[in-house]
């Protein structure tokens, strides 16, 4: 299972929060959601499903024209909706949320501008993930195509992790993934954050 970020926009650029606000790639995400796709396509991937926001969708697309996949597209891997944090810059989400986003920060239940909770996202996106990887043949590869947060709960989820530990998987660079391989006692993470040399963490999950 490989669980894909989608490539750069400009709200990234800007340290704006994105949750579920939909915002398309610039010229460089989709440069880079070309690049990856070839990459990915070497590991002869049998099924994507992707977020249904255009900077996961139009990744994903990528993938598909090298692969000639079908691209399953679900609100149910869409990032974290973040109600008032949404379209605020880093800056701005401290000014105004300080004390919320400290909590956050310690692994606190927290409903970031009266959003959804962490846990919540991972309800959503996990059962998707594993049903469409319940459908793949023996030893087939399946490419999820998502967002830094919703990737890193839905990850959480599938390795046993206690809520509080998620945040102990560190982000996801643009158009980089995550690999999860099934072992004798369950999940296990084989690569993060793999497909480029070391590029800073821009998104909601820095």
């Amino acid at each position: 299972m490989v669980l894909w970020r989608h490539g750069q926009t400009a709200w990234n650029l800007e340290r704006r929060f994105q949750g579920s606000t939909d915002i398309p790639l610039t010229e460089t995400g989709m440069a880079q959601a070309r690049r990856a796709a070839r990459l990915l396509a070497s590991m002869g991937p049998d099924a994507i499903v992707a977020s249904d926001l255009q900077r996961a969708s139009d990744t994903a697309a990528e993938l598909a024209a090298v692969t000639g996949l079908p691209v399953a597209r679900t609100a149910a891997l869409r990032e974290t909706y973040a109600g008032e944090w949404q379209g605020l810059t880093h800056d701005e989400i401290l000014a105004k949320h300080g004390e919320q986003y400290a909590a956050w920060k310690r692994g606190e239940p927290v409903r970031r501008g009266g959003g959804e909770l962490e846990t919540e996202v991972a309800d959503r996106a996990a059962p998707v993930v594993l049903e469409h990887a319940g459908r793949l043949p023996e030893g087939g590869t399946l490419v999820v195509v998502s967002h830094g947060g919703t990737i890193r709960t839905t990850i959480g989820r599938l390795l046993g992790l206690q809520p509080h530990d998620w945040e102990s998987l560190g982000g996801l660079s643009n158009c980089c993934w995550s690999v999860l391989g099934e072992g004798a006692r369950g999940w296990r993470l084989l690569e993060h954050n793999a497909g480029t040399l070391p590029e800073p963490v821009l998104g909601d999950d820095d």
